[in-house]
């Protein structure tokens, strides 16, 4: 359970300072995003960052309870495939992440991670411990 607090405060404050940046500097994260897949350097770095978190954490944290430490399971895992996709067909990646990066994706993305933010922060430092 410690490992789970340990992620999940990580967690909250990766979330809750995208979310803050992307309130206050929306043009910046659209150019983030947009320019991630034009410099192959980025992108494979990006790649192999996601990669490494994501085993990371399904190797030491794949735990498939009915509570909260779940979603740093999935997390993990969806952060292992992500970094395996952008390594292995980066261009059909960005194909499909067009949507989230763009528009109403952007419009949406400071909300989803304000959301995770909160959540994780809840977990992470809030919430008493049996």
């Amino acid at each position: 359970m410690e490992l789970s607090i340990l992620i999940a405060r990580i967690a909250s404050v990766l979330y809750l300072s995208m979310s803050l940046g992307a309130f206050f500097n929306a043009d910046y994260f659209g150019r983030l995003a947009e320019d991630m897949y034009k410099n192959a350097a980025m992108t494979c770095l990006g790649g192999l960052m996601a990669v490494i978190l994501g085993f990371l954490i399904v190797s030491y944290h794949n735990v498939w309870r009915k509570d909260w430490t779940v979603l740093i399971t999935i997390i993990g895992w969806l952060a292992l495939v992500k970094g395996v996709l952008i390594l292995a067909f980066p261009q059909f990646l960005q194909r499909l992440s067009e949507p989230f990066l763009t528009g109403g994706g952007l419009r949406v993305f400071p909300y989803v991670t304000l959301a995770l933010g909160l959540l994780f922060a809840y977990f992470g430092f809030a919430r008493r411990r049996a």
